[in-house]
């Protein structure tokens, strides 16, 4: 089971980082056409609210991808000076609290993006529905949810030699 779900992530991780990259992608050239633009006294509407929209996706889709590939900031001075067994009893702590914290934030993203949806909420210059970036960025927490979910997994069967 601990492959199969490592497969999945690795899978999901892939088109998560994709999508995101292509709202990078979008996020640069608009700016460029915007700064472009902005020389003819022409500036793309709505500029700000998109930004804000896409940096949001580019962050949350990218949080799971950078959380298995170990790529977010650790400052362990204090837990390296533990004994291995510690320091693995901490990381399942830690996978198992994180676990639970980016669940219950991706369900309330979830319940508010519903709210919105049901309230029709626009943004103010372009009249973009807010729910759909809502979710978005609540799938982003839910799959992060997932690989600290098989980080706990991992964490609980037995070491064999040194783990980082």
């Amino acid at each position: 089971m601990e492959k199969a779900l490592a497969k999945l992530i690795c899978w999901v991780n892939r088109w998560l980082v994709l999508t995101a990259g292509v709202f990078l992608v979008a996020m640069i050239l608009l700016t460029c056409a915007n700064i472009g633009l902005r020389i003819a006294w022409l500036p793309i509407q709505g500029t700000f609210e998109l930004m804000g929209f896409f940096g949001a996706l580019v962050t949350a889709l990218s949080l799971a991808y950078t959380q298995a590939q170990r790529g977010h900031i650790a400052v362990d001075v204090l837990i390296n000076t533990f004994p291995p067994g510690v320091r693995r009893l901490l990381g399942l702590v830690n996978s198992a609290v994180c676990t639970v914290f980016f669940a219950v934030v991706a369900w309330q993203l979830a319940d508010k993006a519903a709210v919105l949806r049901q309230t029709g909420e626009l943004t103010e210059t372009l009249r973009v529905p807010y729910y759909p970036f809502t979710y978005g960025v609540a799938a982003g927490c839910a799959i992060l949810a997932v690989v600290f979910f098989a980080e706990a997994v991992k964490g609980l069967r037995p070491s064999r030699g040194g783990r980082k």
